[in-house]
């Protein structure tokens, strides 16, 4: 009965736990690094091939992202999540699968002028459609047994539409081991979501640490103040432009703005413009709208039993088309432009960037956690001028962060959630940047807590309690091998797990086999 730490160990994206107990091989998320990494993680002990099943907490591409990559490896198993992460998963692998094919597609034509070879995807629709066949939902709160002495529960995290802290219970001969993964925490009183639920014991505990070192600015009224950053904008002929994730952040803007008009609070403008440019923003829209039952909080839930839809006002436009897109910033009238991705890394948001940072007169406000290297930490930390499309543009537009609506909780919200629960054996902290987990690893060892802060490569004995820390690898100078690379890499698991379950087929069967493997690596060779 063995865990290791494979992803988000000193960085606050690309989550992956691996797990052996039970006779089983599985993984919690399987998710997309996403900004510069820190550290090289360890691989994935076995092949895609052998891995079992996924336990996914949620839907955002840093825990579900690299899916797709796992099927095109030879992953044949199920993947289990709640229903609404299930949903949502269908619509983000595929648009993160289009946007691998079209980065891919847009350097191959910028590499061929230079001579250089075409770029590969690191996976394609097909990829994705694949993992998302093996999707299989859930509700919150029902124990699953899944055989061989594994059973899982799926808490609401209330961090997203659909997120779950996954409870899981282990028994090997007799003995039994509860592992709670807190999947990412949701932040108290959010629009829309419920609060986080609370999880009563747990003899391991796995849980993120995005703002262990620091509280949320306390605002009184999310809706006041977006409206006065409006107002202000509005009033010197700006637009306000606002990168935010398409799926969470986006709907509960769109919730706070229907507020903003409900209330006219936005004076000498009215009727003023809304626009929703992101294909992923409203399919996910949608998506909440059909799980509202089971996940939406009693505020919104007035809304629905009053027959009302809490997403959707007058002046509200939707782009769905690329023409549709480009025509919003044809348009000289003060607007909210809401685009994707939130950290500003791809999508139809560089484009708005690239028309309204050089306005004095406009505010580009963030609503979410920017990871280090990104566009959107760039900005956020006061730079000066961006490349945008290979070209450099000045930023003198007004940059905001408005506090307080964040997804994840802060270090009192995260206290909240382990104080919850009797005290467990052991606390390992993930999904935090560097320093951070290791102030929250030092908060909770001064309240009593065994904690640690596992590198990548660390891996505990759940029966014995021991745990074995890995030597961190930094990256000095990041070499990100071709995504064709990585793709015949797992391909090269998918051959091994092949041979190795090869032992029982005939010699004739076996000659065959060995005869084709020959004859490829002599057309390659050559």
């Amino acid at each position: 009965m063995k865990i290791t730490f494979i992803g988000a160990n000193h960085e606050v994206t690309g989550s992956c736990t691996y797990i052996e107990a039970c006779g089983k091989k599985f993984l919690v998320d399987f998710g997309m690094e996403q900004g510069t990494d820190a550290y090289e993680n360890a691989k994935i002990p076995c092949p895609p091939s052998g891995v079992d099943f996924v336990l996914l907490t949620h839907a955002h591409i840093d825990h579900s992202g690299l899916l797709p990559l796992l099927y095109a490896g030879g992953f044949s198993g199920e993947i289990h999540a709640t229903k609404a992460t299930c949903n949502l998963c269908a619509i983000m692998l595929r648009d993160s699968a289009h946007i691998q094919e079209f980065e891919a597609e847009w350097r191959s034509r910028k590499g061929r002028r230079k001579g250089q070879e075409d770029v590969e995807p690191l996976y394609n629709l097909a990829d994705a459609e694949g993992a998302i066949s093996q999707l299989v939902p859930h509700p919150y709160g029902e124990i699953i047994d899944m055989g061989d002495g594994i059973r899982v529960r799926f808490t609401d995290a209330g961090h997203l539409l659909g997120s779950a802290s996954i409870e899981l219970w282990l028994t090997e001969a007799n003995e039994t081991r509860k592992i709670v993964f807190s999947g990412d925490i949701g932040n108290l009183d959010q629009p829309l979501i419920r609060d986080p639920q609370y999880i009563d014991k747990a003899d391991y505990v796995v849980m993120e640490s995005t703002y262990g070192n620091r509280k949320h600015e306390k605002v009184e009224n999310y809706v006041e103040d977006l409206a006065a950053l409006i107002q202000r904008t509005f009033d010197r002929g700006g637009n306000v432009v606002i990168p935010s994730f398409a799926v969470g952040r986006t709907q509960e803007l769109l919730y706070f703005i229907k507020q903003i008009k409900e209330q006219d609070l936005i004076k000498n403008h009215a009727h003023f413009p809304v626009y929703v440019d992101s294909p992923l923003a409203i399919e996910a829209t949608r998506v909440f709208m059909e799980n509202k039952e089971s996940c939406f909080d009693s505020e919104a839930m007035e809304y629905i039993n009053k027959g009302i839809n809490p997403l959707t006002f007058p002046d509200l436009n939707i782009a769905v088309t690329s023409d549709e897109s480009r025509m919003i910033n044809f348009d000289k009238t003060p607007k909210i432009i809401i685009s994707a991705s939130g950290m500003c890394e791809a999508g139809r948001i560089k484009h708005h960037l690239k028309h309204n940072l050089w306005h004095p007169e406009c505010l580009v406000l963030f609503v979410g956690y920017q990871a280090r290297n990104t566009l959107g930490r760039s900005l956020v930390e006061g730079a000066k001028t961006v490349k945008l499309f290979g070209e450099e543009i000045n930023v003198a537009a007004e940059i905001r962060v408005l506090p307080g609506i964040s997804g994840h909780a802060d270090i009192d919200g995260l206290d909240k959630w382990i104080r919850s629960m009797e005290r467990p054996n052991m606390v390992f902290i993930n999904h935090g940047e560097d320093t951070v987990m290791e102030e929250y690893k030092n908060h909770l060892t001064e309240m009593g807590y065994k904690a640690y802060a596992p590198f990548s490569g660390a891996y505990c004995d759940l029966i014995t309690g021991e745990f074995v820390n890995a030597e961190p690898v930094k990256v000095v100078r990041k070499i990100i091998p071709s995504t064709g690379y990585q793709r015949l890499c797992a391909s090269l698991d998918r051959l091994s797990a092949l041979v190795a379950q090869s032992k029982g087929l005939t010699n004739k069967d076996l000659a065959k086999l060995t005869d084709s493997i020959n004859n490829l690596c002599a057309k390659w060779e050559d």
